[in-house]
């Protein structure tokens, strides 16, 4: 008799359990409409952006520039806002160039400047590079349209700086042809 009861107990506890979330569920509130915005009265603006298609080629002539002077670095190319768009790594590149690359095209498009302009920066500016995802070092070129930052490409693993920009804006170059 015990078994029984317990058994008939769990169940009615476990039905008034369901009933209660049952009876207490509502109906879910209706979605918001839909806001728009008019673009003819300014509120927008149209921004240009690098395709996967150009950024490939610009990283890829970035990496040809050095492969023709036997150097092995990392290339990469971000767009406006500092997110990776493609990176490559050539041949033997040190460990150390893929982060190096991306950090040095960060810094570029977010200071629409070379990163070798840059860097002569910290001498007044020593905080400039705390500042968090930069790298001062020479290695990186902005890439622009009608004057402001589109991308930037990064280049890391030469022996010096300016072999890294000068690869660097050899990509840059390659978007013009």
């Amino acid at each position: 008799m015990k078994k029984i009861l317990l058994g008939a107990t769990a169940a009615a506890v476990a039905a008034g359990t369901f009933g209660v979330v049952s009876a207490n569920a509502a109906a879910p509130a209706a979605a918001p409409a839909a806001v728009t915005a008019d673009a003819d009265n300014g509120s927008l603006r149209t921004s240009t952006h690098l395709t996967v298609e150009a950024a490939t080629k610009a990283a890829q002539a970035a990496l040809d520039a050095a492969e023709q002077e036997n150097q092995r670095v990392s290339v990469a190319v971000v767009d406006r806002n500092g997110n990776t768009i493609v990176t490559l790594r050539g041949d033997g590149a040190g460990p150390q160039s893929y982060e190096s690359a991306v950090k040095k095209a960060y810094t570029a498009v977010s200071w629409n400047a070379p990163t070798s302009e840059l860097a002569k920066r910290l001498v007044n500016a020593p905080t400039l590079k705390d500042i968090p995802g930069t790298l001062f070092l020479a290695g990186g070129a902005p890439v622009t349209a009608k004057g402001a930052p589109i991308a930037g490409i990064g280049v890391a693993g030469a022996p010096s700086g300016d072999l890294d920009e000068k690869f660097a804006r050899a990509g840059v170059a390659s978007l013009a042809k």
